[in-house]
């Protein structure tokens, strides 16, 4: 193991910032804390770099309690959301600042500096003053010099959010291959399922400042264990609705019903939820095991190639999203087809019904 949480709490007043979390990350492993805003992920990450001491519970790192050891002495590097950078120190100094600390060659810290300014873009700044450069190329710089260190742990809040779409696109590709050759543990933190998914590795799902679920991201993403972590994992929201299980067929709203799957006929009768990812929920029929709702028009959302469309289903608001552009409007009446073969089930406990 290289990371682990035994019991960790972080309380601030009569606050709870952080739940009783028992974690452990592989080294060399990269990791991806994902969760809404305020559900507890800079918090987390502070604790695991020694920014922070927690309430009560331990930090160990390479079978070490490192709780209460400061940031300074570990071997870890961050980077914020909010850049920082020194201001009277070039490119180039402020991302060789750690070596020169180390007392690292010259000839090294010049071959280190350029390899990663070519990677994030930096080689034609490296002279410039951090006020010369646009924000997102002073992030660049933050996280060159973050990743230079070679730390044994790397922690990354949200480094892509104030980059251009583009670049985040290339360096979504990049980052996981340049940290794979350091052989660092990384912890990186995001809002966005797409990204987590994306950069793949193992998700930390987190909620209200619990983690909801912990393992690689594909096995989350399709088949969690929990409602939260489905929830967690879907942008826009997840629709759920509570359905009932009666005999061989799930029955929606009185009116809607469908077969129950083989692997599902031995489970007891009675109430469960229903979760429908919104890319599930189609505005036209594909020909395969579908089962048509009909739901009432009030947000449409086209962005790019695809259309967000929010609906009223009974007392259910719920979101489709579909490749294309498709127009209707505010009040109109449509039919819309879940995808029954890709339904999610959970008990009234949150816990998934596994096939």
């Amino acid at each position: 193991m290289s990371l682990e949480l035994k019991g960790i709490t972080k309380e601030v007043g009569a606050e709870t910032h952080i739940y009783e979390t028992d974690l452990v990350l592989k080294e060399g492993s990269f990791n991806v804390l994902l969760g809404t805003t305020l559900a507890g992920k800079t918090t987390l990450m502070r604790l695991m770099a020694g920014l922070d001491k927690p309430s009560n519970g331990e930090v160990w790192f390479k079978g070490q309690n490192v709780t209460g050891i400061p940031v300074q002495k570990r071997s870890v590097s961050m980077v914020y959301q909010q850049f920082i950078n020194y201001p009277n120190m070039t490119v180039f100094d402020n991302i060789a600042s750690p070596l020169k600390i180390l007392n690292v060659s010259d000839a090294e810290i010049k071959a280190r500096v350029g390899k990663l300014a070519e990677l994030l873009k930096l080689s034609k700044m490296l002279d410039r003053l951090p006020k010369e450069l646009s924000g997102g190329q002073q992030q660049r710089t933050a996280m060159a010099r973050a990743l230079i260190k070679n730390s044994e742990l790397i922690l990354l809040d949200e480094p892509l959010a104030n980059l251009d779409y583009k670049l985040r696109e290339e360096l979504r590709d990049e980052l996981p291959k340049i940290i794979e050759e350091s052989g660092s543990t990384v912890v990186y933190a995001t809002t966005e399922p797409t990204e987590a998914l994306l950069l793949s590795g193992c998700t930390v799902a987190m909620h209200e400042g619990k983690v909801a679920e912990y393992g690689p991201a594909l096995d989350i993403y399709r088949k969690p264990k929990y409602l939260t972590s489905a929830e967690v994992y879907s942008e826009p929201p997840i629709n759920t609705a509570v359905i009932e299980k009666k005999g061989d067929h799930f029955i929606f709203n009185d009116t809607v019903n469908w077969p129950v799957k083989e692997a599902y006929k031995n489970i007891s009768d009675g109430n469960y939820t229903l979760g429908v990812r919104p890319h599930n929920l189609s505005l036209q029929p594909n020909g395969g095991k579908q089962i048509k709702v009909n739901g009432l028009v009030k947000v449409v959302e086209i962005s790019g190639s695809e259309s967000m469309v929010h609906v009223s289903v009974d007392e259910h608001n719920w979101v489709s999203l579909s490749h294309g552009v498709h127009k209707f409007e505010i009040g109109e009446h449509v039919e819309m087809y879940i995808d029954i073969e890709d339904c999610l089930y959970f008990y009234k406990n949150g816990r998934r019904v596994s096939l």
